[in-house]
């Protein structure tokens, strides 16, 4: 068995965490994990993307597209934009947050208004959580990507609940744990 994972996003909306997070969920879970990720214009808002790959023998980070397993988009448009990554039948987890690029607010482009219609067309499974909004209510926005990926360990094989409370708890500053594990639950029930 290997699960492959893609999530992405914009800079700064805890991509590279929530890798980090699965990652380490599957080596406690006694799995060879492989990562990979880009940056690109990150710190200017622009396109994050990180590969997760586990299972009984990995010998890379990378797959094809239309390989993937699970999409964990945190924007509507960066699920759009990487849909071809996922395989027929993979779960499709994405934060219903919309970030505007810089594109569209210099009026160079412009957001879909269609943006909901067209994921639902091309993910049949679609988890589609307002996931900022959630972690906002749980008392800190940042944590939607642990939203998020509650949501996408549903998606997931050989990975049980509580090793990803424990990968969690490896990863987060010991401050944050409990909001942390909070959000996670919140999108694992979502």
């Amino acid at each position: 068995m290997i699960q492959n994972i893609l999530l992405c996003g914009v800079g700064g909306q805890g991509i590279l965490l929530a890798a980090k997070v699965i990652a380490a969920a599957a080596v406690k879970s006694g799995f060879e994990v492989t990562t990979n990720e880009i940056h690109g214009m990150a710190q200017r808002g622009g396109s994050v993307t990180a590969f997760v790959r586990y299972g009984d023998t990995v010998f890379s980070p990378l797959f094809r597209a239309g390989d993937a397993d699970v999409i964990a988009s945190m924007e509507a448009i960066e699920a759009l934009r990487y849909a071809h990554w996922l395989r027929p039948g993979g779960l499709a987890a994405v934060s219903r947050q919309r970030l505007i690029p810089v594109t569209v607010s210099s009026g160079k482009a412009k957001y879909p208004a269609d943006a909901d219609e067209r994921l639902a067309k091309v993910f049949p499974r679609l988890e589609y959580i307002d996931c900022h909004v959630e972690a906002k209510k749980l008392g800190d926005a940042r944590m939607a990507n642990i939203i998020l990926l509650g949501a996408l360990s549903r998606g997931l094989d050989g990975i049980p609940s509580p090793v990803w409370e424990e990968a969690i708890r490896a990863c987060v500053k010991p401050q944050f744990v409990e909001g942390n594990l909070a959000a996670f639950r919140f999108g694992r029930k979502e």
